[in-house]
């Protein structure tokens, strides 16, 4: 969390609603946001686990990329098959640097209004959203223009998200198809509808303009499956589904193939570096690939009842050091501690016993299959 002052921190346009219903606030990316709402971090976890949740988001980036061909364009920064994206079907990447590490990773949308043709919508991690914009607009200078949107976001997530939005925003989010984004009306604001999330649970992400956020979320949280749920049970849902936060389990120190992202590089953008249209760091990638990589991020399960938090260190069952925890907590799903982390790849293998050292004592594990939970995206 940020230790900027109250008075430093900028607010979403639910903040008087998070106020309003009795959140605890605190400071992130810069934010004031909602960490726990009087449900508690625990309830909130399982309400969205077994019913529907509803965050806000909006301390996201969002923008526009807007250009002749912005797909190709972003392509030069990021290893996703851009140019491959049909209409409304959206895309998780990320943007590499020359060592071909993380500097963030984004969602990318071509919208499916025919007017926006010259443009593909981005959401990108709050902390990084500046240094985000800086990147492309220098990179992709003449190429492609940022358009930062001043809107917020909203996601549901559940079981029942699908039902509970489809009351609020009609049939049609029924059968929308996961990663893939529609747009639909409410009260006259033209709202961007993304089958997707952050829980591993089914869902949306909504941009709403400011001025309709309130009416929006209120008009959700009237459906009898939802509650209002804060950044810490976000956290946990995201752990269990073994989804990567960035700063934790992906820096300019990892790479997507040593953060085992391997699918999210286009098949099509494995075949050439740089000198043929590639990537920043393509070549160093494209050797890890080939050749393999001498660590991997991998799930972790302790043995008992004691979590393992961000920074413990992992040794083998000899007590030689082979890595670090990234994320670490308590499963209220999965009811017993789960985590990730980077451990030496000789090591990777799901079942393999290694040691936690917890407060100087060592706590046996083993390394664990990811997700710890089914995740129950929409398919179709």
């Amino acid at each position: 969390m940020d230790s900027a002052s109250d008075t430093d921190l900028l607010r979403t346009a639910l903040h008087d609603l998070h106020v309003e219903l009795g959140a605890k606030m605190v400071p992130f990316a810069g934010y004031s946001m909602p960490v726990q709402y009087p449900l508690g971090v625990l309830k909130e976890h399982l309400q969205t686990r077994e019913k529907a949740g509803l965050f806000d988001v909006s301390h996201m980036g969002q923008c526009w990329l807007v250009g002749e061909n912005p797909a190709q364009a972003l392509e030069s920064l990021c290893p996703a098959d851009l140019q491959g994206l049909t209409t409304g079907q959206q895309r998780y990447s990320q943007f590499l640097n020359d060592e071909g590490t993380i500097l963030d990773d984004l969602m990318v949308t071509k919208p499916v209004n025919p007017d926006y043709s010259d443009r593909l919508y981005l959401v990108v991690n709050a902390a990084c959203k500046d240094q985000d914009y800086a990147l492309m607009n220098e990179k992709l200078a003449g190429k492609a223009e940022v358009v930062v949107i001043d809107r917020a976001l909203l996601a549901i997530q559940g079981p029942a998200a699908a039902e509970a939005t489809a009351r609020v925003l009609g049939d049609a989010v029924l059968t929308q198809p996961f990663m893939t984004q529609t747009e639909v009306e409410f009260e006259g604001d033209t709202l961007l509808v993304s089958r997707s999330g952050y829980s591993g649970e089914d869902g949306y992400e909504i941009s709403v303009s400011n001025e309709k956020a309130d009416a929006l979320a209120r008009a959700l949280l009237d459906q009898p499956e939802v509650e209002a749920i804060g950044l810490g049970a976000r956290d946990s849902l995201r752990l269990e589904s073994g989804l990567c936060l960035y700063g934790n389990d992906i820096d300019t120190t990892t790479s997507p193939i040593e953060a085992a992202l391997l699918w999210s590089i286009g098949k099509s953008r494995r075949a050439g570096g740089e000198a043929e249209g590639g990537f920043p760091g393509a070549d160093k990638i494209l050797a890890q690939i080939a050749n393999g990589v001498s660590r991997k991020r991998v799930g972790v399960q302790p043995e008992g009842r004691a979590p393992a938090r961000e920074g413990t260190i992992i040794t083998d069952m000899d007590g030689n050091e082979i890595g670090k925890i990234t994320s670490g907590g308590f499963g209220p799903t999965t009811g017993s501690p789960v985590a990730m982390g980077y451990v030496a790849i000789d090591h990777a293998k799901v079942g393999t016993d290694i040691q936690l050292m917890v407060r100087n004592k060592a706590v046996p594990a083993k390394v664990a299959k990811m997700p710890f939970i089914e995740q129950r995206y929409y398919r179709g």
